[in-house]
C-alpha cells in the first residue's frame, strides 16, 4: 500500500474543504512557529481535545436502544448505525467528523510535544508533556474503541486491525497495523505521562487531564487491556483513600426542579465525581428525547426490563402485582436514577446528557448544538476497580466497591430497602434469573442476565460470573448514553438483537466483526484497509 502521511489521513483524506477546517490548516503552521514558551504550549493544548464525540455511534450500536416502529421518525445516520451499516452522511456525530476531530487532536498534541522538545524538559514543561501524551493516547483510544474490535490477546497481534498512531506530524503511515500495536502505543504514552503529572498549572482541572482523570483513563485502558493489577492500582489513585466522599451525590438530585437542574448538577465542574468533562459539537443530547429520533430509542420496554427499572437486588418490584411487574418498575426501586427519568413510552431518559445550544443568531434561531460529557468519573473508576478485583477473584474487595456504588446510587424507597451485597446475596439472586435469549420474541423475555462470551479471557461459572453480571449492570446504568455499553458488550461477547419493524431482526453475536464500526469512506478511499465484514 502506498505511504500515507498522517496529516493527510487526518485531514485531506477526509476531503475537509470547509472554511473552518481550511482556516485551521492555514493558521496552525504559523502558530506552530511561534510556540516557543511553556505559556504558548499550554494555550495550544486547549485544542488537543476532540471537538466531536464517539458517543452517538457507540450508543446506537448497543443494546440500550430498540426499534419503536415505522410510524416514528428517525435520522439517516441513526438508522445506519442501528443497522450496523456504513454511515455516509457527514454530520457532527458521523464517522467522518469523529475521525477528523480525533486525529486533529493528535496533530495538536504532536505539535505541543515537538515544541516541548525544542523548549526543553523542565519543571514547567513536564506536566505539559504529560497532558500532550495523554491527549494523543486518549484520542486514539476513543477511535480504537469505535472503529476496532475489543482487545483480545489471541487475535490482537494478527487478526485485528489497529489504527494509525502518528507520533510526529512528519510521520508516514503505511498500514493500519495491528490492534496489539495500537494498544502498545497507547500504553507507552500513558506510562510516560503519569510520572510527569502536576495539576498546579491547571486553572479549571475538570476540563483537562488532571492527575485523577489521568489515572482514571489509565485504569479504564488497563481494564480493556486485561491488565487487572494496573487497573486496580490506577483506579485507586483516581479514587483516593476516602471513596465514599468522592462519589456522585445522586440523592441530591431528587430535590431539583427537573431536567435542566439535574443536568447542570451532573456536569458541574465543581462536582467531585467529575474527573474530566469534554464538550462536543453533537446532536446526541437532542437525539435522547427529540421526536425526530424516536424510532430508535431507549424505550420504556428497555427501561423496564433491562436498565433503570429492571429487576435487580436494588429493585424488588411491586408485591401483589402481575408476575412480570413484581420484578420490574419503579415501585420499591431503591435505585435513585430510576426516579429521575423523563420522556414517554418510546423515549425514556435520565437527564445526564442533554443538548446545550450555542446561539450565533437568536433572532433566526441558528447556532451550534453541543453536549458536555463526564468522560471520566470516580463512580466509573470505582466500577473499573471492582471488575478488576472480580477478574482476580478478590471478591471481598470487589464487594466493598460494589457496596460503595450501592450506597451512592440507592436509598430506601417505599417497601424497597437498599441492599447489602454479599456473595450469597449475589449468587442467590442470579440463580433465580433465567438466561436471556439474544433474540427475545416478546418484551417479557428481556432481562439483565445475558450470557457472557468473554473475548480473549475466561471467567468461571458461579460466583465470578454472577459478580461480573452485577458490575456490568452497574456499568450499564453508570455509563448510560455515553456509548461505553457498546464497549462492554464487545469485551464480554454479550449477544443481543436490534429488532426491525416488518424486517428480519439483526442479531449481534459474540466476536461480531460489526463491533468495529466501519471507517469513514474517505479514509478507506485514501488507502486505509476497511474493517472486514
Amino acid at each position: 500500500m502506498k505511504k500515507i502521511n498522517s496529516i493527510i489521513i487526518a485531514f485531506a483524506s477526509l476531503a475537509l474543504t470547509t472554511t473552518s477546517c481550511n482556516d485551521f490548516l492555514d493558521k496552525l503552521p504559523d502558530d506552530r512557529a511561534e510556540v516557543n514558551t511553556s505559556t504558548k504550549i499550554k494555550q495550544l493544548l486547549v485544542s488537543a481535545y476532540p471537538t466531536h464525540s464517539v458517543a452517538f455511534l457507540n450508543e446506537y450500536s448497543s443494546d440500550n436502544v430498540t426499534d419503536n416502529g415505522k410510524t416514528y421518525t428517525y435520522q439517516p445516520n441513526q438508522d445506519k448505525v442501528y443497522r450496523f451499516e456504513q454511515v455516509e452522511t457527514t454530520g457532527n456525530d458521523d464517522p467522518k467528523n469523529v475521525w477528523r476531530s480525533h486525529y486533529e487532536a493528535v496533530y495538536t498534541a504532536n505539535e505541543a510535544l515537538s515544541a516541548i522538545e525544542t523548549v526543553g524538559l523542565n519543571e514547567e514543561t513536564k506536566p505539559l508533556k504529560a497532558e500532550a501524551l495523554l491527549c494523543r493516547a486518549f484520542a486514539v483510544f476513543q477511535l480504537t474503541n469505535t472503529f476496532c474490535m475489543a482487545y483480545d490477546s489471541t487475535k490482537a497481534g494478527k487478526e485485528y486491525y489497529g489504527l494509525p498512531y502518528p507520533k510526529s506530524n512528519n510521520d508516514y503511515i503505511t498500514v493500519r497495523g495491528t490492534l496489539e500495536e495500537t494498544y502498545e502505543n497507547i500504553n507507552n504514552d500513558i506510562e510516560e505521562a503519569l510520572p510527569l503529572l502536576d495539576d498546579t498549572y491547571l486553572s479549571v482541572p475538570a476540563y483537562h487531564f488532571n492527575a485523577k482523570a489521568a489515572y482514571a483513563f489509565a485504569a479504564r485502558f488497563n481494564l480493556y487491556y486485561h491488565r487487572y493489577d494496573k487497573a486496580i492500582k490506577y483506579a485507586t489513585k483516581a479514587l483516593g483513600n476516602n471513596v465514599s466522599s468522592v462519589l456522585r451525590n445522586v440523592k441530591s438530585y431528587s430535590s431539583l426542579a427537573g431536567v435542566d437542574d439535574i443536568n447542570n448538577a451532573y456536569i458541574n465542574s465543581g462536582e467531585t465525581a467529575n474527573l474530566l468533562l469534554m464538550t462536543a459539537y453533537s446532536i446526541h443530547g437532542r437525539a435522547m428525547y427529540s421526536s425526530s429520533f424516536r424510532r430508535y430509542a431507549h424505550s420504556r420496554e428497555i427501561t423496564t426490563y433491562e436498565t433503570f427499572w429492571a429487576y435487580m437486588p436494588w429493585a424488588l418490584g411491586a408485591t401483589g402485582a402481575t408476575e412480570w411487574s413484581k420484578k420490574n418498575g419503579s415501585t420499591n426501586n431503591t435505585l435513585l436514577e430510576s426516579h429521575c427519568l423523563y420522556g414517554n413510552s418510546q423515549v425514556v431518559y435520565y437527564p445526564k446528557y442533554v443538548e446545550h445550544f450555542e446561539y450565533t443568531d437568536k433572532v433566526n434561531g441558528t447556532g451550534y448544538a453541543h453536549t458536555i460529557d463526564a468522560v471520566f468519573t470516580t463512580d466509573e473508576a470505582l466500577l473499573v476497580r471492582a471488575e478488576s478485583y472480580i477478574m482476580k477473584k478478590d471478591y471481598s474487595n470487589a464487594l466493598v466497591d460494589l457496596n460503595y456504588w450501592v450506597d451512592a446510587h440507592c436509598a430506601n424507597y417505599g417497601a424497597g430497602v437498599k441492599p447489602e451485597l454479599t456473595t450469597a446475596v449475589v449468587d442467590t439472586f442470579y440463580k433465580s434469573l433465567p438466561d436471556v435469549t439474544n433474540h427475545p420474541e416478546s418484551d417479557i423475555q428481556r432481562g439483565t442476565k445475558k450470557p457472557l462470551h468473554p473475548q480473549g479471557f475466561t471467567v468461571e461459572s458461579g460466583t465470578q460470573t454472577n459478580l461480573i453480571q452485577l458490575v456490568l449492570q452497574m456499568r450499564r446504568i453508570e455509563t448510560w448514553r455515553q456509548g461505553m455499553r457498546f464497549q462492554d458488550v464487545k469485551r464480554w461477547g454479550i449477544e443481543y438483537s436490534h429488532n426491525l419493524d416488518g424486517e428480519e431482526d439483526l442479531i449481534f453475536k459474540a466476536g461480531d466483526l460489526r463491533g468495529a464500526i466501519q471507517l469513514p469512506i474517505d479514509a478507506i478511499n485514501a488507502g486505509l484497509e476497511a474493517n472486514p465484514r
